[in-house]
C-alpha cells in the first residue's frame, strides 16, 4: 500500500499564499506556489510567501510543481522557491507565461527555463502517480484543477473555481470530466473555501458584463475603472463595454500592460477594435465623455493608485470634477478601510465612486451551492477544506457534513500539519515548520517579529535618541548627553522632559564608569530601561529609545 502525506504549507487559515504538498512514497508533488499581500500590521513588508523549509529539506524527492492558474496567490512565490530548487514547473499556456514574468523579474531565478505547458487532456506518468488536469471556471482563462492518481485513489485539488453555466467556452468547466474523476474514486479532496460562508448567490459573468456596459454607457463624463491586473475576464468585459459605448481606453500601470500583451498574444484576450486603446498623449486630445482610463496600480492593487489620483500625486492623471471612478474588483476585508478612505478622497477631488459590488455579489470563487456540487461530483473519502481563513474552512466542513461526510473524515488543517494516509487510515501525523516568510525589498525572511515590533512602535510613538561621549580610561563624561526626538514630543514645548531625561542618562553613565565590571551592553540596557520607565510615567507613550555612546581618548 502507498504511504501518502498531504501538507499545506500555506493557504489554510489565511487568504492567499496557496501551497500544498502531496507526498506519495518517495515522490513529492507541489500544488501551487503563491504569495499574499501584507495586512496593515506588517509595516513596510512588500509580500508574504510560504516557508519552504520542508521542500528544501526534501528537494531530491520533488517531481514537479503544478500550477492551477495565473493569479499571484497561485504563482507569485515561485521565483523564491526556484532560487533554491531546480524542478520542472507545469501549467496551462497562460499560467506558464504569467509565471515566467514573475520568475524573470527576480534576479536569482531569472535564468530558470524548465517550464512545461499542459492542458485538460494532459496526463503525466511519474513513478508513484499519474497527474492529470480538469478545466475550471475562474476570473482568468486557463484555470485548472489537479488530479494525483495513486494506487489508493485520487487526491484532487480544485484550485480557485466556481460554476457559471453561462460562461463563454474559454471559461467553462468540464462537468463530465469531474463526474468521471469522482466515479474513478477520490481518496481526498482539497477544495477552495474562499466563499464558503456567504450564502448569497454569485451573479453570472454575463450579468456582470451587462452591468459594466450600462455603467459606461450612461455616464456623461470621464470614467476611471479600477481593476486587478490579472482578472482577465473583468478586463475583457471592460474593453468590450468601452467599445460598445464608443469610448477609447488608456492603460495605466506596467503590470496591466504586460499582462494584457501576454493574454492577447495567446488569444486569451481580444480587442473588439484595433483603435480601442490609445496612448496617454492621445488622451489629452480626446473628449472626457469618450474616454476610459483602466487603472490597476502597482502589483495589481488599484486602490492606492486611485488615492494618488485623488490627491494629485499620480504620474499620469488626476481626478477632476465630473469623473466617475468605477471599482470593478471586490476588495478583501483587510482592504475595506483603505477603500473607504480612497473613496472619500475621490469625492473631495470632485469625483463620484461606484463599485460593482454595490448591486451584485461578485466573486470568482464557489458559493455554498457550488461547493456542494463539487463534493457531490467528487464523492471523496476524506475532505480537506483549503484556501481561506478558519471560519471559511469551518463553513465548508459543515457543508460537507450536511452531505453525509462524517466530521472525523474532515480535516481543518493548520499550516504545516502533516496528514498521513497509512494502512487504510488518514490521521494527523505531526507538523513541520511553516511560518510566514516576509519579503521587504531584496530581503527575504530577514525581517522578524522584533523588527516589526520596532516599526510598529516607531509608527505609533516615534524615536527618542540620546548621544553622549565618554573617556573610559579617565572614567569621565567628555560630552554631556544630548537628546533628539522624532515623532514623540514637540521638542520646544518639552524642554523640562528632555532636561530630566539627560540628567537620568548622565547618572547612569557615571555609575557605570565607576563600576569595575563596565560593559557596553549593560550600560545601554540600563539607559533604555530607565528612560522607558520615566517617559512612560510622564507621557504614557513608549518610543523606541536609541542610546548612542561614543568613546574618546582625548582630554
Amino acid at each position: 500500500m502507498a504511504n501518502i502525506k498531504i501538507i499545506p504549507l500555506g493557504g489554510v487559515r489565511e487568504n492567499g499564499k496557496n501551497l500544498y504538498v502531496v507526498e506519495v512514497d518517495d515522490e513529492i508533488y507541489v500544488l501551487d506556489c503563491g504569495l499574499k499581500y501584507p495586512e496593515n500590521d506588517l509595516l513596510g513588508i512588500d509580500i508574504v510567501i510560504p516557508d519552504f523549509t520542508y521542500l528544501f529539506e526534501n528537494k531530491e524527492k520533488i517531481a514537479g510543481i503544478f500550477l492551477t492558474h495565473g493569479h499571484a496567490d497561485a504563482i507569485g512565490a515561485l521565483p523564491y522557491l526556484l532560487e533554491e530548487i531546480n524542478v520542472p514547473v507545469f501549467g496551462t499556456e497562460l499560467t506558464i507565461e504569467l509565471a515566467k514574468l514573475y520568475v524573470e523579474d527576480y534576479n536569482s531565478s531569472k535564468y530558470f527555463k524548465d517550464f512545461h505547458v499542459i492542458d485538460e487532456f494532459t496526463e503525466i506518468d511519474f513513478e508513484q502517480s499519474t497527474i492529470s488536469f480538469f478545466r475550471t471556471t475562474h476570473t482568468i482563462p486557463d484555470s485548472v484543477g489537479v488530479v494525483i492518481k495513486t494506487k489508493e485513489g485520487s487526491i484532487v485539488y480544485t484550485g480557485d473555481f466556481k460554476f457559471d453555466h453561462s460562461a463563454i467556452p474559454m471559461y467553462q468547466t468540464d462537468l463530465s470530466r469531474l463526474a468521471e474523476i469522482g466515479n474513478d474514486g477520490v481518496l481526498a479532496l482539497l477544495s477552495d473555501s474562499s466563499n464558503a460562508e456567504n450564502p448569497v448567490q454569485v451573479v453570472s459573468e454575463k450579468e456582470i458584463a451587462e452591468e459594466v456596459y450600462d455603467t459606461l454607457n450612461y455616464w456623461d463624463g470621464r470614467i476611471i475603472v479600477a481593476s486587478v491586473a490579472s482578472n482577465i475576464q473583468r478586463i475583457q468585459q471592460v474593453l468590450d463595454a468601452a467599445d460598445r459605448a464608443n469610448r477609447k481606453v488608456v492603460l495605466t500601470g506596467q503590470d496591466l500592460e504586460r499582462i494584457i500583451r501576454t493574454a492577447m498574444k495567446l488569444g486569451k484576450l481580444q480587442l473588439p477594435s484595433e483603435d480601442l486603446i490609445i496612448s496617454t498623449k492621445q488622451m489629452k486630445k480626446t473628449a472626457p465623455e469618450e474616454l476610459l482610463i483602466l487603472e490597476t496600480g502597482r502589483m495589481g492593487e488599484p486602490i492606492k493608485a486611485l488615492e494618488k489620483m485623488a490627491i494629485g500625486r499620480h504620474k499620469t492623471l488626476n481626478i477632476q470634477e465630473g469623473d466617475l471612478v468605477y471599482i470593478t474588483t471586490t476588495p478583501s476585508i483587510a482592504m475595506e478601510t483603505a477603500v473607504a478612505q480612497a473613496e472619500d478622497k475621490v469625492y473631495r477631488a470632485g469625483g463620484t465612486v461606484k463599485s460593482i459590488s454595490d448591486n451584485f455579489r461578485v466573486s470568482g470563487h464557489a458559493n455554498p451551492n457550488d461547493l456542494k456540487l463539487m463534493l457531490r461530483l467528487m464523492k471523496p473519502k476524506y475532505f480537506v477544506p483549503v484556501q481561506g481563513e478558519y471560519r471559511m474552512l469551518a463553513a465548508h466542513a459543515d457543508l460537507a457534513h450536511d452531505l453525509g461526510l462524517s466530521y472525523k473524515d474532515i480535516y481543518l488543517t493548520g499550516r504545516g500539519d502533516i496528514l498521513e494516509y497509512h494502512q487504510g487510515n488518514m490521521h494527523v501525523a505531526g507538523s513541520t515548520e511553516a511560518d510566514n516568510i516576509l519579503v521587504d525589498g531584496i530581503g527575504v525572511g530577514d525581517i522578524g517579529s522584533i523588527v516589526l515590533r520596532d516599526r510598529k512602535m516607531l509608527s505609533e510613538d516615534g524615536v527618542f535618541i540620546v548621544v553622549t561621549t565618554i573617556n573610559r580610561k579617565e572614567k569621565r563624561i567628555v560630552s554631556k548627553p544630548k537628546i533628539s526626538s522624532r515623532g514623540f514630543v514637540y521638542v520646544k514645548e518639552s524642554k523640562d522632559l528632555l532636561k530630566e531625561s539627560a540628567t537620568i542618562v548622565e547618572g547612569i553613565v557615571e555609575a557605570n564608569l565607576q563600576s569595575k565590571d563596565f560593559e557596553w551592553s549593560k550600560l545601554k540596557q540600563e539607559i533604555r530601561e530607565a528612560l522607558s520607565k520615566y517617559l512612560f510615567e510622564q507621557t504614557k507613550r513608549r518610543p523606541v529609545i536609541l542610546p548612542v555612546i561614543m568613546e574618546t581618548s582625548h582630554r
